[in-house]
């Protein structure tokens, strides 16, 4: 009872004029940046950043505004994956595998609107795990010491590489820069500056918003111009929609579907590290292995499409459990949202529930409030998000550049973080052309600080004794966790690689 009267309270802070514009503006903006080739949820988010600080708004406003855009972008992502075969963003790469050939036989149409009921099924439901379950993890976190928390982060760390990924070597790389990009500015508890080389507008350290923006708006931008040539282009292909709605039989058979997929989602977005992508390829693997009886999944079969949309919307809401309940980031997306809640003075984890309840609970009732926005947008809209992707990269990227310009200039009107937007903008740039990850960079930088706090002050109560930080169930079982981790992906992540690549073969083998 108490859980549905926080909820209520979050209803009455939800359901202002403000925030019902706020997360109309954010549905329709991130289903516009999720369905261009490229840009996908993190890149979404970080865009519209300097966009809600510029406006002023504060902290619930500035939350609905940016995780609708979240989930916007992660329905949007559907739309060139079905009708181009060009996944919008990693996670929507499995729903090519039927989507397209869906498309190719005339049904690009039911194939939109039923991806638009999966990501719908897998939303809500996630946000009702979100509610259930971030308040017990509340509950576990407040036994958290010291100790506990650095083996937390360590563990945030340990598996940002996630099951599906490529190079664990370039994943912990990353985290190293991210952790040593923490370390600039004033040491808090000696006053010693470190690795500001006598500038002083670094003293304060790097500001995160400044190297999000830089690392995933500016290096959009570099990469593009770069390839300006080359298949950013391909949008301008045009396919026929046929029909908008799906029937109710077509409905009413991808229903368990959707349902069974919704819930291993959730728990892949729970996994920090995990994420969406992992949600989108275990839900097609594993309802593939369930029903597929005929050999139809990757010929156009409409429960395909229904599984990864559904898996990875349902890990979208996911992920924000473990960002609220112990301020750990579950996907790359949630990094970049965790950036913001610090850049408002507010500290995700155990207390968050207690002592900012208005900002939690609004958001969750805007998630609600966004999901039904969604659904109402992408069925009846499925023609205007189309067109979209007749947008030519040569007119988006110097309104994302401006964009990043202004916003950035008037958060903090210093024309030194400008410069040190464009650097961090060259170094994602150089990061991506190495297939090194972001998100690790970005990760360490937010959560550097926190965890040497964390070991310094969990050694200083222990009078200098290391083995603190394996002296209790609890931290040692995170260490475990971390470990397996760890090594997981090194183990396990070829596999599923090769498999996605066999799917991608398959898929590639009947459009042909």
């Amino acid at each position: 009872m108490e859980t549905l009267s926080s909820l209520a309270d979050g209803f009455v802070i939800a359901l202002t004029w403000q925030n019902l514009l706020l997360a109309l503006l954010g549905c329709f903006l991130g289903t516009v940046m999720g369905a261009l080739p490229g840009l996908g949820p993190s890149n979404g988010v970080a865009i519209l950043i300097p966009l809600a600080f510029t406006l002023g708004l504060g902290a619930t406003p500035s939350l609905i505004l940016l995780t609708s855009v979240y989930y916007g972008a992660m329905y949007g992502g559907r739309i060139s994956s079905i009708l181009l075969n060009i996944p919008g963003d990693e996670p929507a790469m499995m729903t090519c595998l039927d989507g397209y050939p869906m498309a190719q036989q005339g049904r690009a149409g039911e194939a939109l609107s039923l991806s638009g009921v999966a990501s719908f099924v897998g939303a809500f439901l996630a946000t009702w795990g979100l509610i259930l379950l971030a308040p017990q993890l509340v509950k576990i976190a407040l036994l958290f010491g010291p100790a506990e928390y650095f083996a937390l982060f360590t563990l945030a760390f340990a598996t940002l590489g996630g099951v599906a990924s490529t190079n664990q070597a370039k994943t912990a790389f990353a985290a190293a820069i991210g952790i040593g990009l923490a370390m600039v500015g004033v040491d808090t508890q000696t006053g010693v500056p470190r690795f500001t080389f006598g500038e002083v507008h670094l003293y304060d350290g790097i500001d995160f918003l400044v190297a999000i923006v830089g690392l995933f708006a500016l290096s959009e931008v570099f990469i593009f111009l770069e390839h300006k040539h080359g298949a950013s282009d391909a949008a301008g292909k045009k396919v026929e929609i046929g029909r908008l709605l799906p029937s109710w039989g077509l409905l009413k058979s991808c229903t368990p579907t959707m349902l069974r997929t919704s819930f291993l989602g959730f728990l892949a977005g729970v996994l920090p590290g995990a994420g969406a992508s992992l949600g989108s390829f275990i839900s097609y693997s594993m309802e593939k292995r369930l029903v597929d009886k005929e050999g139809t999944f990757g010929k156009g079969d409409p429960r395909g499409v229904a599984a990864p949309e559904a898996g990875n919307n349902a890990a979208a809401g996911g992920a924000l459990v473990p960002m609220l309940a112990l301020g750990v980031p579950g996907s790359g997306t949630t990094a970049v949202l965790l950036a913001v809640l610090l850049a408002l003075n507010i500290t995700p984890g155990p207390l968050l529930f207690a002592q900012q309840p208005d900002v939690v609970w609004g958001l969750i009732a805007a998630l609600f409030i966004a999901n039904f926005m969604l659904l109402a947008l992408n069925i009846p809209m499925i023609g205007i998000f189309t067109r979209v992707l007749l947008i030519p990269p040569r007119i988006l990227m110097p309104i994302v550049a401006m964009v990043s310009f202004v916003g950035i200039y008037g958060i903090s009107g210093s024309s030194f973080d400008l410069l040190v937007m464009i650097g961090f903008g060259v170094a994602g740039w150089v990061l991506r052309k190495l297939d090194v990850p972001l998100v690790p960079v970005i990760l360490g930088t937010l959560l550097g600080n926190s965890m040497e706090n964390n070991l310094r002050r969990a050694i200083t109560i222990d009078n200098g004794n290391w083995w603190t930080l394996i002296d209790s169930p609890l931290s040692i079982t995170l260490w475990a966790i971390a470990i397996v981790g760890f090594l997981l992906p090194i183990l396990v992540g070829k596999i599923m690689k090769r498999r996605i690549r066999m799917a991608k073969d398959e898929e590639g083998a009947v459009t042909d």
